[in-house]
């Protein structure tokens, strides 16, 4: 029989502060996180508004969320691992478990049955740390030169500029690294880069780890920070930042699913979850939260083929509108929300409501409808959709941790915060959709599509 695997911990840090709760009131009042952009000069981008993480009325740093031995640690981290870290600790924390980090008590499950999968993008360098370095590595023009940067013979060596540990700040695979070295996390370990789809992935991954035996329990999820120079070009780049004046604001500009949303805004957190073996969990009397009842998998490009991870598609809509592209990508979403199902043994009926990645973007917010669509058909139009990004922005790879965190807390609290419908249009939590309810929270359906096709989707049941 196969194991049976829950979420017992939840860990979030986000533009709303740091932990679910200030997520949540945000999320219930309507009240988004996103302002002017405080960590750099923003003039001259496509909007000075982003969500940055905030820990109550400062800048968030993970100096305060690591052991007192390992905060030397912090100076190599990018805000990427910084949201990691933290979020591992809030989840590990909420889940009574004993790891490595707590030094006074012996870990709650042996280390090697432990695992760590978190998604991660693609780090953007510190443009100030980087600048510095290749300013002395310019010819006699003042041009930047590549052999003044080299080191090999005849190069002047320019490189040699960067602190001896750039690079490990920059690797995406050092979120995990991080956390899995705190925690004392020595099992199954991976790193996901598929874009907005990597912390469903991540906890896909996780989900089947702990079926087949490989590990009793683990921290899934994901992080990451485009609130950087590198990052927020690259998505206006892709067509997913709206082009925002000095009036405008966070309210008016990201509006998921309306005809006339010019795009979404940029944001950074991390959400992690603690997972384990449903048997094991109940045994050591901890609070369980959800369980991952179902994941998602197919692929695109050829006729469907089953596979454990997640569907992939090649046209995945971005600046350029193609109706053939959004049904293509829809497509794709729309198999891998129905292999979750299936997987879960259930139907489209038995969801109760949604969480998508909603960013505002026209043409990713259009396949994403057309996925929905595809899926629950006429009853698309009025199913609750939970979309973050309006309060805390569009998190890049971070959004599946922040999405998994999220469905595990309506489910946990059996209620849900202000939701939106296709149509535009967003609704303030009904007294059925609420604790004092009559009627249960059941299942929440995850979905999310990578900005180049790659797709997943999990189900969590309560």
């Amino acid at each position: 029989m196969k194991r049976r695997v829950v979420i017992t911990g939840i860990g979030v840090v986000s533009a709303a502060g740091v932990g679910i709760e200030p997520l949540w009131r945000a999320l219930e009042s309507g009240t988004s996180a996103i302002k002017n952009c405080s960590r750099f000069d923003a003039s001259g981008f496509a909007s000075h508004l982003v969500g940055e993480a905030r820990d109550g009325d400062q800048p968030f740093s993970a100096k305060d969320h690591v052991p007192k031995h390992y905060r030397k640690a912090v100076k190599v981290m990018s805000k990427d691992v910084e949201l990691a870290v933290a979020s591992a600790k809030l989840a590990v924390e909420q889940a009574s478990l004993f790891t490595r980090a707590k030094e006074d008590a012996p870990p709650t499950y042996p280390p090697e049955r432990t695992s760590c999968h978190i998604g991660a993008g693609l780090i953007a360098a510190e443009t100030e740390e980087l600048s510095l370095a290749m300013s002395s590595a310019t010819d006699d023009s003042g041009a930047f030169s590549l052999k003044k940067w080299g080191t090999a013979e005849g190069g002047g060596g320019g490189m040699n500029n960067l602190q001896p540990l750039w690079m490990l700040k920059y690797l995406p695979n050092m979120l995990a690294c991080h956390v899995t070295i705190i925690h004392g996390l020595e099992g199954p370990s991976n790193t996901l880069l598929n874009g907005e789809a990597s912390g469903l992935l991540s906890l896909g991954e996780s989900l089947r780890i702990i079926q087949r035996g490989a590990a009793d329990a683990g921290l899934a999820g994901s992080a990451e920070s485009k609130v950087n120079p590198m990052g927020m070009l690259r998505l206006d780049l892709c067509g997913r930042v709206a082009h925002t004046n000095a009036d405008a604001t966070p309210e008016s500009t990201v509006r998921p699913y309306t005809k006339d949303s010019t795009g979404g805004l940029v944001g950074e957190a991390g959400g992690i979850v603690v997972v384990e073996d449903e048997t094991m969990a109940k045994a050591r009397g901890v609070r369980i939260h959800a369980r991952v009842a179902g994941f998602g998998a197919a692929h695109a490009l050829v006729p469907p083929i089953p596979i454990l991870s997640a569907t992939c598609d090649h046209a995945c809509p971005t600046t350029k509108f193609d109706p053939a592209a959004v049904a293509a990508a829809g497509k794709g979403l729309a198999r891998a929300i129905t292999s979750a199902l299936r997987d879960a043994g259930l139907n489209s009926a038995d969801i109760d409501a949604a969480i998508p990645e909603g960013c505002g973007a026209p043409l990713p917010d259009q396949a994403e409808a057309f996925a929905l669509r595809e899926v629950f058909g006429p009853r698309a139009e009025t199913l609750p959709l939970i979309c973050p990004a309006p309060i805390i922005g569009g998190c890049a790879a971070g959004n599946g941790g922040v999405q998994a965190a999220l469905g595990a807390h309506c489910l946990s609290t059996q209620s849900l915060p202000r939701t939106h419908r296709l149509d535009g249009t967003v609704h303030a939590p009904h007294p059925k959709e609420t604790r004092n309810g009559s009627a249960p929270l059941r299942r929440i359906l995850l979905c999310s599509m990578g900005v180049c096709g790659q797709c997943a989707a999990i189900v969590l049941e309560a």
